[in-house]
């Protein structure tokens, strides 16, 4: 069962939507676990897929749209990964006010840049108690850079450069094209755009301000943090638009417990589809399962 919420985060009103378990007695209290989408993603773009698997293993769980996107208040497109961290914390807090949640037993679970930002909240905030990170980014430096040839990255980091200095004077971030900044494989282009095609609230321009903002955010250097707590990586070694070396690269500074879950022969957009969705949420389930059950004790 789907309901429509709002909520708030630095005095912006975000939308959202709550979907519970049939079955759901008035004095039951689940484990409730919040969805994170990814840097142009929408709430109602994939994620009520991974909330209907979630719920029928007994998961209360919110998807919302970070500020700016969808119905949700704020400057629009905007990608500040920082401000979407302030956003899932403020979305782990509604979570826990609803009667029907424990609040001492959050989850969060995070795709593609929604699998970075789920790793610095894990490790900011310990009322987190479980993290899966699919096709998540570590560093976003070394992502960015990583999917150009050298002379596409002086390209891209000259104009943040000129983009820089623009806002500064001009208050403005240029809105450029989607796949000018974020570079899509061929295969990652067909998915993604069909599986915008029927959603309104897809954007097709971004600021340019999104490279600094990337640049400067990597979760790899506070993944420690979230030991003793679990952490799962989910990643596909033909995902040509997000390497699986971030995945990589996070669990090896992750501590203890982690797990890495490498599937094969997939692409970044295809975890969103069978057979490679049911495999993502098999994993995801067996390590909520393990550490965060959807009853208590």
């Amino acid at each position: 069962m789907k309901t429509p919420v709002s909520f708030y985060s630095e005095g912006c009103r975000l939308v959202g939507d709550v979907y519970r378990p049939q079955g759901l007695e008035p004095q039951d209290r689940r484990a409730g676990i919040v969805l994170c989408h990814g840097y142009t993603g929408v709430k109602d773009l994939y994620l009520p897929e991974n909330a209907r698997v979630l719920n029928e293993a007994g998961y209360v769980v919110l998807t919302f749209d970070y500020k700016g996107w969808g119905d949700s208040e704020g400057p629009r497109s905007r990608l500040a990964p920082y401000s979407r961290v302030a956003d899932a914390q403020a979305a782990l807090t509604f979570l826990g006010t609803l009667p029907e949640v424990d609040s001492e037993r959050l989850g969060i679970y995070g795709t593609s840049y929604g699998g970075a930002t789920v790793v610095w909240v894990g490790a900011v905030d310990a009322r987190v108690k479980c993290v899966v990170s699919v096709v998540g980014i570590g560093s976003g430096a070394r992502w960015m850079r990583s999917v150009r040839r050298p002379d596409e990255w002086h390209d891209l980091v000259e104009r943040a450069r000129r983009d820089r200095v623009k806002r500064v004077l001009e208050g403005a971030s240029e809105l450029v094209g989607r796949e000018e900044i974020l570079l899509p494989d061929r295969q990652s282009a067909t998915l993604a755009a069909a599986a915008r095609r029927g959603n309104p609230a897809a954007v097709s321009t971004i600021p340019l301000e999104y490279v600094d903002q990337t640049l400067e955010f990597s979760p790899e250097w506070i993944v420690d943090r979230i030991a003793p707590r679990p952490i799962l990586f989910i990643t596909t070694d033909d995902d040509r638009l997000v390497p699986p070396d971030e995945s990589i690269q996070l669990y090896a500074r992750a501590g203890e417990p982690k797990k890495l879950v490498m599937l094969k022969g997939y692409g970044h957009y295809e975890v969103y589809l069978e057979p490679a969705f049911g495999e993502v949420m098999q994993a995801a389930l067996a390590w909520y399962r393990q550490y965060l059950p959807a009853r208590g004790a």
